[in-house]
């Protein structure tokens, strides 16, 4: 397996922890707290769901520890805020309005989520580290 394929695999790792706590937190908001909402339960759910994808991100998706961390975490903020959102939109549309399944409306938004975060993870977030980690290692080896 190359090396894009390894971290293509630990991403998939990595979203489907992070994607069970956000679940978790969004089935206890629902349950137990009983969040009117599932779309208000889903954005504070996801506050969780984005400090995991985060932690696993920097240290096993990307294994990017040379960066900012503070940088890099302003960054993911954004990106995620962004896409939980959308997130929280799809899902209360899904439920909310439509009365779905908000299970169903979770996998679909979750789907989406996804492949919205590596992509922007791995041009905007963690790009500009990454890019130079390569760029010095070519210098190094005289390429």
């Amino acid at each position: 397996m190359n090396t894009r394929s390894w971290e293509v695999l630990r991403y998939v790792i990595n979203g489907l922890f992070a994607t069970a706590v956000h679940y978790s937190v969004l089935t206890f908001n629902l349950k137990v707290l009983h969040f009117p909402s599932a779309g208000a339960a889903n954005l504070v759910a996801a506050i969780f769901g984005i400090a995991a994808s985060f932690i696993g991100s920097r240290y096993f998706v990307f294994q990017n520890r040379e960066g900012s961390i503070v940088s890099q975490a302003i960054k993911f903020s954004g990106l995620y805020l962004a896409i939980a959102a959308l997130h929280g939109l799809v899902l209360t549309c899904w439920t909310d309005w439509l009365r779905l399944d908000y299970r169903i409306g979770f996998l679909v938004a979750s789907f989406m989520q996804m492949s919205l975060s590596y992509f922007g993870n791995k041009r905007l977030v963690f790009a500009d580290t990454l890019d130079q980690g390569r760029s010095s290692s070519l210098e190094r080896s005289g390429k």
